[in-house]
């Protein structure tokens, strides 16, 4: 018998749901190789050392490689109220590549952004090169203008995940004391 997983809030229901996707077998658990992917459908942008982190602290006791929604959700929420994980904004992005534009091009080349995405920090493979590839590089010049590149990036849905867990974070029980008014000898509740 299944046991009900509790929905308290839009932010759980959006990560109850973007697991879900992942969940081939409607049983609640996903595969630790779908945490990243589930993490990243969220918005999120994690490192491979904070999947790690996911991983090793949801990861089933019982059922090792598996990692259950009962224990993902709550986790993954904490660490979105605490905006780990989250995408760098526009001004970062702009700084990173005029650091990689001395002379102030405002483009860089395909082979020396392939260079450094592949060689430097955190190395992306080659399917995630490809896949940035087609979307940063200009058809006409084969380069990649990195100030039109970060707007195309820059497209944030109005309601995103850390929107959700700021709302979260910042939500107060309700008060529990009635209000009362005084209605000549009497109290009655409001």
């Amino acid at each position: 018998m299944e046991v009900a997983i509790p929905i308290n809030n839009e932010l759980d229901q959006r990560i109850s749901d973007a697991f879900c996707i992942f969940d081939h077998h409607g049983d609640k658990r996903i595969d630790i190789r779908e945490v990243g992917t589930v993490l990243r459908f969220l918005g999120c942008v994690p490192t491979e050392q904070e999947i790690n982190e996911v991983i090793a602290a949801t990861e089933m006791e019982e059922s090792a490689g598996d990692v259950h929604l009962s224990k993902f959700m709550p986790y993954v929420a904490q660490l979105l109220s605490e905006r780990k994980m989250e995408p760098a904004s526009p001004e970062k992005i702009l700084a990173a590549f005029q650091v990689l534009d001395p002379e102030q091009k405002t483009y860089i080349t395909k082979e020396y952004m392939s260079k450094m995405m592949m060689e430097e920090g955190e190395p992306f493979t080659q399917e995630e090169l490809d896949e940035m590839l087609a979307v940063a590089i200009d058809p006409i010049t084969g380069n990649i203008p990195y100030e039109f590149y970060i707007n195309q990036l820059m497209h944030e849905p109005a309601n995103s995940i850390y929107d959700l867990a700021d709302k979260f974070v910042t939500m107060k029980p309700k008060d529990t004391k009635r209000s009362t008014r005084r209605t000549g000898e009497e109290t009655s509740p409001i």
